[in-house]
């Protein structure tokens, strides 16, 4: 290795970075002043450019001081089982999170195993020794040990049957006893569990559920609701509680039946928790606006057969056919529902702001309210647009002005505070009353989608301040500011393409937002957005308030719906206690718990989330399954050393395509520049890239697609954006309704 430093002088930090990769282990800072030979007196110099290394995200700090190369294991880590190879060898990968992607070869030392191996599941403490082509691990103990259930495709063999899991971090297929088959066809999706005693060859497992054709979208959600271990039934208190609710008393509640309050939601919405009203307040020249959200805190008190069960489900989850809900039907889609002219109880924000979108005043109030009307998004934008409808209610017409005006304001507002704007298009498989998916649908976002979601987060913001001004504890919703190691190695992208990022140390929200004005008519502007979503921290819940950095929000709180959010009633049970606005508020002993709840409930959502992916990933390949062989457009997502990542433009599904099947010599990968490229060249695949693709494999078991380029275009001899492109193709995963 050559030495970079002169003799006497600190190393340069090129020099630092190239021993600690080079040394394959964790170096302190003793040893490194030892091979650079540095006097006592330059320890601490050299103690601030490994920090400054280790802050800007080239090289990592462990423990005890201690420095290693980013794509290292520290010698001692938490592993996981996740499956076992062909020849039936335990494969380990790391929990941290960083190398989800791209996992080293862990292989376990099984002469000092003591006891039986882990299964699939179990976690353990392990020693790593660092070997050719990846790690050895010396398993120290045993950390967890979960049930070892599998989802997967039943294959019926001569004399007995295997099953090929549908999770793809399992390398091997599962032998079945023709004892454990439980009957099941050759083709159908079932839920197995492993079972122990065999040392030699594919692992045992029986079989415990069935589920139905694998290439039937009715099999797909239960089997994946068993993978996420999703609850899906309620326990018999829970619904005897939701059978025996009943209409709520006026006692303590405002009178708002003749307010036009209207709820705007999708076609295909069923439980309607919030609603919405504004009117011209000329006397101060602003607006005066109501958000009435649905009581729920009236129907589940804390700690009541309701409660727990909502507290453990954290969220509803909505699949293409079906949602589990958090609350029984009763509730979610009937007493706590605000369904069009039926008085229903809810706790309502009077909201109050000037024509620059500033609020100068709000109060809560319990209220009795009666909606005027159930819109959809669609009707709301055409009834601005002056488009009449026949089945829009007239009301419409009466009402929609006005949510307009008070929208313009938040709108000027949101522009003010900087606020990153990205442009996620949201995608649903689309499937016919008989079962069958018939396509991907787009969903346009509307003014009218903007103007609910700036209503919900100006409410948002007004309950966590109120709560703060009544001193009760708050379920924030909290977005840290992005890692200090992301943003360096974002501006290194945005430098190899022309681009900065403004903001230096201090970045914020409006840096982005400026950048994404800036580069919003170039032809990669989809790979930038892509590089800078990756570089934002991931919400979540937290008693602890840190802001919300992408809405550019000093305190924010989900309040807007209890119905499907358990977060969101606890903000509510803390308004009523802080506001003395009834008996059933929160109750003394439960802000103590507010961390625990907070760690649980942002653990669902990410379960739900990784549900509906799922849902959407596997819909899609059987849709995709028998158009093998065809071409489509599609924009690289993803860039990693195996391969690329590329989106199918008009499905919105990603695929794979192989470093191996990329034409034209050796291709190395450019962490700076987000590509890979041929060796020595400047030629390659970037990321935002658009391209044609060939799909070659739709993996119904996995929903896994394989793709390669249709032709071998390069960034170099191809332009980067297609004649075909449209301002409406910009697609990213399916999301969620409202998860800021």
């Amino acid at each position: 290795m050559a030495d970079n430093k002169k003799s006497g002088s600190l190393p340069t930090e090129e020099a630092l970075v190239e021993l600690i990769n080079k040394s394959g282990k964790a170096l302190g800072r003793r040893e490194l002043a030892r091979h650079f030979k540095l006097a006592t007196s330059d320890r601490r110099a050299l103690g601030a450019i490994l920090e400054t290394l280790s802050e800007t995200g080239k090289i990592r700090r462990g423990r005890n001081r201690r420095y290693m190369a980013t794509n290292h294991l520290p010698s001692v880590s938490v592993l996981e089982v996740s499956g076992l190879d062909d020849d039936g060898e335990i494969i380990l990968r790391p929990t941290d999170q960083r190398f989800d992607k791209a996992p080293p070869r862990i292989r376990v030392n099984t002469r000092g195993l003591k006891g039986p191996a882990p299964g699939i599941g179990d976690k353990v403490l392990a020693r790593l020794e660092q070997k050719r082509g990846g790690y050895l691990a010396h398993i120290i103990k045993r950390l967890e040990q979960r049930p070892s259930n599998i989802i997967g495709i039943f294959r019926q063999q001569p004399d007995s049957g295997i099953v090929e899991p549908a999770d793809r971090r399992l390398k091997t297929n599962f032998l079945i006893d023709n004892r454990d088959t439980a009957d099941a066809e050759d083709g159908e999706l079932v839920e197995c569990e492993t079972v122990s005693g065999r040392e030699h060859g594919l692992p045992l497992a029986r079989i415990i559920a069935r589920f139905g054709d694998s290439e039937d979208p009715s099999s797909i959600i239960p089997a994946l609701i068993a993978k996420h271990e999703i609850p899906k039934t309620f326990p018999s208190a829970a619904l005897r509680q939701a059978e025996q609710a009943k209409a709520a008393s006026m006692e303590g509640r405002d009178d708002f039946r003749d307010i036009p309050l209207v709820t705007i939601d999708d076609e295909t919405a069923r439980d309607f928790d919030d609603a919405v009203w504004a009117e011209r307040n000329e006397s101060d020249n602003g607006w005066h606006l109501i958000v009435a959200i649905a009581d729920v805190a009236s129907y589940v008190r804390s700690d009541d057969a309701l409660d727990k069960v909502a507290q453990e489900r954290g969220n509803s989850v909505y699949f293409p056919t079906t949602v589990i809900p958090m609350l029984p039907e009763e509730l979610s889609n009937g007493w706590c529902s605000l369904v069009p002219n039926q008085d229903r109880p809810c706790l309502a924000v009077e909201i109050w702001i000037d024509d620059n979108g500033h609020k100068t005043g709000h109060k809560f109030r319990r209220a009795m309210m009666r909606s005027a009307a159930r819109l959809t998004y669609i009707q709301v934008q055409n009834t601005r647009d002056g488009i009449l409808e026949d089945n829009c209610p007239p009301i419409a017409i009466d009402v929609v002005p006005n949510l307009y005006g008070a929208f313009k304001a938040l709108d000027n507002a949101r522009h003010a505070r900087g606020v990153i704007d990205l442009d996620l298009a949201e995608r649903k498989i689309a499937i016919d009353r008989d079962g069958a998916i018939t396509g991907v649908d787009v969903r346009i976002r509307l003014d009218s989608h903007r103007l609910i979601e700036e209503f919900m987060i100006l409410a948002n913001v007004c309950a966590a301040e109120t709560l703060e001004a009544v001193k009760m504890p708050c379920m924030y919703r909290i977005h840290d500011d992005p890692a200090a190691d992301r943003v360096a190695a974002l501006r290194k992208y945005l430098k190899t393409i022309d681009l900065d990022l403004s903001g230096g140390q201090a970045v914020r929200p409006r840096h982005f937002a400026t950048l994404l004005q800036n580069a919003k008519d170039r032809p990669d502007f989809m790979g930038i957005q892509d590089a800078i979503l990756r570089c934002q921290s991931q919400a979540v819940y937290s008693p602890n308030n840190v802001g919300h950095f992408g809405l550019a929000l000093r305190r924010y709180a989900h309040f807007t719906s209890p119905i499907r959010r358990y977060s969101d009633l606890l903000v509510h049970r803390a308004l009523i206690r802080g506001l003395n606005l009834g008996d059933d508020g929160l109750g003394i002993e439960d802000a103590d718990d507010f961390s625990r709840i907070g760690e649980h409930i942002s653990t669902t959502e990410r379960r739900a989330m990784a549900a509906e992916r799922d849902a959407f990933d596997r819909l899609a390949t059987i849709y995709l399954s028998n158009r093998v062989g065809a071409e489509f457009n599609a924009r690289i997502t993803g860039v990693e050393r195996f391969g690329l990542f590329a989106e199918l433009l008009d499905i919105g599904a990603s695929g794979l395509i192989p470093v191996s099947t990329l034409e034209g010599g050796y291709y190395r990968l450019d962490t700076d520049r987000r590509g890979l490229f041929l060796d020595g060249s400047n030629s390659g695949y970037k990321l935002g890239q658009f391209l044609r693709v060939l799909l070659k494999e739709a993996n119904v078991a996995t929903g896994g697609l394989l793709i390669e380029p249709a032709e071998q275009q390069t960034e170099k001899n191809k332009g980067t954006k297609p004649h075909h492109q449209r301002k409406n193709t910009r697609n990213k995963r399916p999301r969620t309704k409202r998860r800021r």
